[in-house]
């Protein structure tokens, strides 16, 4: 998400009379630096944001772009690193893989052109979003063509096919794409036409809740807004530095817990170093939708709060568990704040990724699944 927002950002600040395009990686075979959904907008002065590759790429998307701008016309390349061809761009990389890019010229007037497509998911409530990226026609079509970006609001969004057996194939192929949450390319098949598309899974970005206001709460802050994520610090505000405000999205007090914005992409992390407000902390986070609920401090202090609960009368039920992180973060060997904040985001990643956070050189198979 943060890339998308910077290719937006980049776009509303484009001076007139300057034309862009945009180069989308819509399927990947094999492996490749970056993923489907990775974005690159590339205006006609040579300038650009936003990759498609580690940089191996970008100068040919550069010529690929400004083509499709002069041609006023999508044009999908297919970046093949798999053959030993001298003439074929990328190759000695060792990727090994197949990157197929879509470029598309950007019309300006046109509000569903792609990126004002972006900017409407961007702008609306935090909720997954499903792009239809139409990369491939073959027969007649007189509301589409390729390059088109469909956003998906169920069945109606495809009537512009004009295809009843197609439009039945798309939505079965995006029912299982949104129950896999995974974005991938597919391709449909009548007896009078062809179409190939990318069906992009879009969530909001992850939303992390930080309870406490001590001195650690702002390597954390900077860490997980240079990553792109939504901050949010609930805390005593007259003992939060105002500095802080510029790497969060909102700071509150205690009592305003619970009109914070709290879905199924959001972590809450218990850092308050008090070991009664961050009891008090666990049971209202609990109350909550998020996911992952995370308690800074060694385990021991963890398992105490939870007994103290249990005694109580409200024993954590094994799905509460399986929410709690405690301690929460990768085991780095972190000492110092920033060091922590670098573990306890990528633990976070991790978990949101359904990933066990070890050494990738450990892992047997591929990092990414590979079509």
């Amino acid at each position: 998400m943060k890339e998308i927002k910077s290719i937006i950002k980049a776009y509303e600040g484009i001076k007139p009379g300057t034309d862009a395009a945009l180069a989308t990686v819509v399927r990947v075979e094999g492996s490749s630096y970056r993923r489907t959904g990775a974005r690159m907008l590339v205006l006609d002065d040579g300038s650009w944001t936003g990759g498609i590759s580690g940089g191996c790429l970008e100068g040919d998307a550069l010529k690929r772009a400004r083509l499709a701008i002069n041609n006023s016309r999508a044009t999908l390349i297919t970046y093949d690193t798999t053959e030993d061809d001298p003439h074929q761009i990328g190759v000695g990389l060792g990727c090994n893989g197949i990157i197929d890019v879509l470029f598309t010229p950007l019309d300006r007037q046109n509000k569903n052109n792609p990126v004002e497509i972006l900017k409407l998911c961007v702008e609306t409530s935090r909720e997954v979003h499903i792009l239809l990226t139409i990369t491939h026609l073959e027969g007649e079509f007189a509301e589409v063509r390729t390059g088109n970006v469909i956003k998906y609001i169920g069945p109606e969004s495809l009537a512009v096919f004009n295809s009843k057996e197609i439009e039945k194939k798309i939505f079965d192929k995006v029912r299982v794409q949104m129950c896999e949450s995974k974005s991938a390319p597919a391709q449909f098949k009548s007896d009078s036409c062809q179409i190939e598309i990318f069906i992009e899974i879009l969530p909001p970005e992850i939303n992390v809740i930080l309870m406490g206001h001590q001195y650690d709460v702002y390597p954390i802050s900077r860490l997980l807004k240079e990553l792109g994520w939504r901050v949010s610090i609930c805390g005593d505000i007259l003992k939060i530095n105002p500095l802080i405000r510029s790497f969060t999205d909102e700071i509150v007090s205690n009592s305003e817990f619970p009109n914070l914005t709290i879905d199924e992409h959001t972590a809450i992390v218990l850092m308050a170093h008090d070991y009664k407000s961050d009891k008090g902390n666990l049971s209202r986070a609990l109350l909550t939708s998020a996911p992952i609920i995370g308690m800074l401090g060694p385990k021991v202090r963890s398992e105490k709060i939870w007994k103290e609960i249990a005694e109580e009368g409200n024993a954590l039920s094994q799905t509460d568990m399986d929410r709690i992180y405690a301690p929460v973060g990768l085991d780095i060997g972190a000492i110092n704040p920033e060091e922590i904040a670098l573990s306890l985001a990528a633990g976070i990643k991790a978990a949101f990724s359904k990933r066990d956070g070890r050494f990738l050189k450990l892992r047997a198979t591929p990092i990414h699944p590979r079509i």
